[in-house]
């Protein structure tokens, strides 16, 4: 069943006009600027994240809904100095979509997702762009930032053409790795273990694993094992460093099975 279209344009309408009066009465969202409202953005943006990655639908909904409420939010700012408006908005990326998607909307034949990545890329250098990485923000988290970066020059064929070749240069940054730990050289430990991580974000790539979502998933299973640790301490009236690492490691294996 198709959704309805002309509620969903109500919804939408209502969420303006919501907008309008807010920014017009509310003594906080009157005072409100492009500026005060980055952070909460990104934080609006991160609450979504961890929604998806706990697959809970409820959750998902109210954090798109935040996440829309800011960038109707954005765009009412700029409309106030006629800079631009939310309709703007909407037709600057209908008309990106049409124009990056010539095999839907014009006669490009395409074979598959990286021939449809390629000419996404090729396309983004026609429009003016010097280098297909200026695509990648500044302020992205480094791991973050690693995986687009990597992305996008594979998207122009800069890239390895088997998962072994890759794994092949995880085992030999581990190695330069090792060579820099015995020297005690802490600042080639540093860009030797840097590059230990770039090239596991490649790897991860060519195995279709994303790395934010794969360790943020390790983060939360050890965060509940920890806390099944620190629950099965008090439980025995002790506190975690009244026990030794032999005790903890046993509350740690249970907490395993327990998943």
């Amino acid at each position: 069943m198709k959704p309805d279209k002309s509620k969903q344009l109500q919804s939408l309408e209502r969420l303006l006009n919501i907008m309008d009066d807010l920014r017009e009465k509310c003594p906080w969202d009157r005072k409100q600027t492009m500026e005060s409202l980055r952070h909460l953005t990104i934080e609006e943006v991160y609450e979504l994240g961890d929604a998806i990655l706990d697959k809970d639908d409820e959750g998902i909904k109210e954090e798109i809904g935040d996440v829309l409420l800011h960038l109707v939010f954005y765009s009412k700012i700029a409309s106030e100095t006629q800079k631009f408006d939310i309709g703007d908005v909407a037709e600057r990326i209908c008309d990106k979509l049409v124009n990056r998607h010539p095999h839907i909307y014009g006669d490009l034949k395409v074979e598959s997702e990286e021939d449809v990545k390629r000419n996404w890329e090729n396309l983004k250098l026609k429009e003016g762009k010097k280098s297909v990485l200026e695509g990648v923000p500044r302020s992205l988290p480094a791991l973050v930032k690693a995986s687009r970066i990597q992305e996008k020059v594979a998207g122009v064929g800069f890239d390895w053409e088997k998962s072994e070749q890759v794994l092949d240069k995880v085992k030999e940054e581990f190695d330069e790795l090792a060579v820099e730990v015995d020297k005690s050289d802490q600042d080639q430990m540093e860009a030797e273990y840097g590059d230990v991580l770039f090239s596991m974000i490649n790897y991860g790539r060519f195995l279709g694993v994303n790395p934010e979502n794969a360790l943020e998933r390790t983060n939360k299973k050890f965060i509940k094992r920890f806390e099944f640790l620190e629950n099965e301490a008090k439980a025995k009236k002790m506190s975690l460093k009244q026990m030794n690492l032999s005790q903890m490691d046993e509350i740690w294996e249970k907490a395993k099975k327990c998943e």
